[in-house]
C-alpha cells in the first residue's frame, strides 16, 4: 500500500522556531513535507494560549489552502502570577530577559514553566496539542544557543539553561516538542487508518 506524503505548512515568522519544528518532524517518522509560511496572523487578547492559537488558525482559514498549523507558547512564572504568560512575545520585546530578572530580584521561589499549544487545521477540522516543561528562572542570563526566554530558564533535571544546551538536547524535552510529538503521533495514527 503506498502512502501519500502529507504537506504541512507551519505559519510562523520565527525562523528559530521553524528550524526546531522542522528538525523534529523530519525525525519523527511522519511522512510529511514541512514548509514555513510567514503570513499575518490575528492574535486576540486573552489569558489562554489555546484560544490564541486556535484564533490564529481561524483568522487565515479563508486565505490559506491545505493543511497548516500554528504554535503559540508562553513563559509562565509562578511568583509573578503566571506573567508574562500569553504576553511573552510582547514582554520579551519590551523588557527582555533583563526586565524579567529585575522583577525576580530577591525572589527565592523561582518556579516557572514553558507551555505550548499547537493548533492544526487538517482538512476542515482544528485539533489542538499541548506541551509543558517545568523548571526555574535562572539568576542570570546564560547561553547563546536558544532564543526568547531560553537564556533564563533552567528545566527540571538540568543545571543549564535551554540556551546552554544543544538544539537536539532541547528538542528532547521542550514544551514545543512535547506538543509536536502529540501532533505527530496523531498524524501517524491517521496515516495508518
Amino acid at each position: 500500500m503506498s502512502t501519500i506524503t502529507l504537506n504541512l505548512s507551519f505559519l510562523t515568522g520565527n525562523t528559530h522556531k521553524f528550524q526546531e519544528v522542522k528538525l523534529f518532524i523530519e525525525s519523527s517518522g511522519l511522512d510529511a513535507v514541512i514548509t514555513r509560511k510567514n503570513v499575518p496572523l490575528i492574535e486576540i487578547q486573552t489569558d489562554s494560549i489555546e484560544e490564541v492559537a486556535v484564533h490564529k488558525v481561524e483568522s487565515v482559514v479563508d486565505s490559506i489552502q491545505g493543511n497548516y498549523f500554528v504554535e503559540d507558547a508562553g513563559f509562565f512564572v509562578d511568583k509573578l502570577k503566571d506573567f508574562p504568560g500569553v504576553f511573552s512575545s510582547y514582554i520579551q520585546e519590551m523588557i527582555g530577559n533583563e526586565g524579567v530578572l529585575r522583577l525576580m530580584k530577591d525572589v527565592t521561589e523561582r518556579d516557572a514553566s514553558f507551555r505550548s499549544v499547537i493548533a492544526l487545521k487538517l482538512e476542515d477540522t482544528i485539533h489542538t496539542f499541548h506541551g509543558r516543561v517545568d523548571g526555574i528562572v535562572a539568576d542570570d542570563i546564560k547561553g547563546t544557543q536558544g532564543f526568547g526566554y531560553d537564556p533564563i530558564f533552567i528545566p527540571n533535571g538540568l543545571n543549564q539553561t535551554f540556551a546552554e544546551i544543544s538544539m537536539v538536547k532541547k528538542n528532547s524535552m521542550s514544551h514545543r516538542i512535547r506538543a509536536l510529538q502529540k501532533m505527530c503521533n496523531f498524524l501517524i495514527e491517521k496515516e495508518k487508518a
